[in-house]
């Protein structure tokens, strides 16, 4: 179990003390909401909701994680890097993070007023590290399979995935730290449906606890994800039970950093799960007591 505080931007977060991180897509094909949020005002009042129920980290992304049409490095920061500005200047303390793997559109934000970069598809850049450490920000290192970005898996295997999916993130982790990364500001991801089938998810979130214990916060992506729609036999709009349900499970066995579409629900089962655990106390405590 971790101990110490993780640190991102203005923020500090105890080890018992869950952190929603709420997805912002700067795209016009995200698979989830379908260009919702990729003009600037409906993307600004996505980030002041998610904030106002109970969103710490803002995650702004300017590519489809799948398959389409090629967005250039230039393209991913038009889109990505004034609105980062403009979120810094309306809301000082909340924690803006960017997905990217690239380094010049981390370079980018970062000068911009990012404060965390999460890379999805696990160091395919090596220099994005060097970006994190040299700016001081934070860093998610995430297990892909080695797979390239916004490829989808084939037939692939593991021996054992959850023993992969250490050696790769915490490898990643502690080569951060040493390029100067902050050991605070860097967590690691297990990738769910990252380089994996939805069987290969299913065992990560079951074995979550095994990265819980490496001491680094354990970051997950769970939200509507395949591997929810696969084990649930749901489309992409029915899968916010299955990803409650994954969520709470992920709590209880340590994780920290939740990124997701559904704030307000996401805060319930973090609560929840929190009170059973004892590390909250209840909102009301009325019953029996009158």
């Amino acid at each position: 179990m971790r101990s110490g505080t993780l640190r991102l931007g203005r923020r500090e977060f105890g080890a018992h003390e869950p952190v929603i991180m709420a997805i912002v897509n700067r795209t016009p094909d995200s698979f989830y909401d379908q260009g919702a949020t990729f003009r600037d005002e409906p993307a600004l009042a996505r980030v002041e909701h998610a904030v106002s129920e109970g969103a710490a980290i803002i995650d702004i992304g300017g590519v489809k994680a799948g398959p389409g049409e090629e967005v250039t490095a230039e393209e991913e920061a038009r889109r990505t890097v004034g609105f980062v500005a403009e979120v810094r200047r309306r809301f000082p303390d909340v924690v803006i993070s960017v997905d990217t793997w690239r380094h010049d559109v981390a370079e980018a934000v970062c000068e911009a007023g990012a404060d965390l970069l999460n890379d999805a598809w696990g160091g395919v850049d090596p220099q994005l590290a060097e970006v994190a450490a040299r700016y001081g920000v934070g860093l998610v290192c995430t297990h892909a399979g080695g797979a390239e970005p916004r490829t989808r898996p084939h037939r692939i295997a593991y021996d054992d995935v959850m023993a992969d999916i250490l050696r790769v993130t915490t490898g990643l982790a502690e080569r951060a730290a040493e390029l100067g990364v902050r050991r605070d500001g860097i967590l690691i991801d297990p990738g769910h449906d990252f380089g994996k089938n939805t069987r290969h998810s299913l065992e990560a979130t079951r074995r979550l606890g095994e990265m819980v214990d490496t001491g680094w916060p354990v970051l997950v992506s769970l939200s509507n994800k395949d591997f929810v729609g696969e084990t649930l036999d749901r489309p992409v709009k029915e899968r916010v039970i299955g990803t409650l349900a994954t969520t709470a499970v992920s709590a209880w066995l340590g994780a920290q950093v939740y990124r997701v579409h559904e704030v307000a629900e996401t805060r319930q089962v973090l609560d929840m799960v929190a009170a059973i655990a004892g590390h909250r106390p209840p909102a009301v405590a009325r019953r029996g007591l009158a």
